[in-house]
């Protein structure tokens, strides 16, 4: 059986949408975000005590505090350059950047190659099913374009303001799949 719940975020982003195997945070998208494609449809709704503990972390971060904890999650499908990247992005700290270009930097040294491509990279980090806990809202374009972010280029461009990055330092792309 696959849960989900609604969190009711702050008025400046959309609502959020949790799933959960009934133990563990499987899901953490945006409404109307890409990654909902992945979301359980047919999931019952219940607030279950990982939803509760994924509320408190979420009513801190809106809070404008970084949370001590995180709350258990479990991601399934998750190959090996998916758990690279993922890895890579659970180190970003609160209120900093990196671009999809320095994570295939990292990638290309650890593992002893010449080159990793930014796109495959660009589509690991869009794979994230745990976002803003797993923060690949962080992870910006080479040059300062704000790309790439499943859950709505509107929510990122929140979700940077409210960790106090300056975001005029940045821009938002005319056309692609992520706005």
């Amino acid at each position: 059986m696959i849960y989900k719940y609604i969190y009711q975020t702050p008025k400046e982003f959309s609502n959020i949408i949790m799933n959960s195997d009934g133990e563990y945070l499987t899901g953490l998208w945006f409404e109307a975000s890409r990654g909902l494609l992945r979301c359980e449809a047919n999931s019952k709704e219940e607030y279950l005590p990982i939803f509760k503990e994924t509320t408190k972390w979420l009513d801190l971060y809106f809070a404008g505090k970084e949370p001590d904890f995180t709350p258990n999650y479990k991601i399934n499908n998750l190959t090996p350059f998916r758990k690279e990247v993922l890895d890579i992005l659970k180190t970003i700290k609160y209120g900093k950047l990196i671009t999809y270009s320095d994570i295939s930097k990292m990638i290309s040294k650890n593992r002893n190659i010449e080159k990793m491509s930014s796109q495959a990279v660009g589509g690991a980090v869009g794979w994230n099913p745990i976002s803003i806990i797993i923060p690949c809202h962080r992870v910006v374009g080479k040059g300062g374009n704000l790309i790439g972010y499943g859950g709505g280029i509107n929510n990122k461009v929140e979700l940077l303001k409210h960790e106090e990055i300056d975001v005029s330092k940045y821009f938002v792309p005319r056309r692609g799949t992520a706005l």
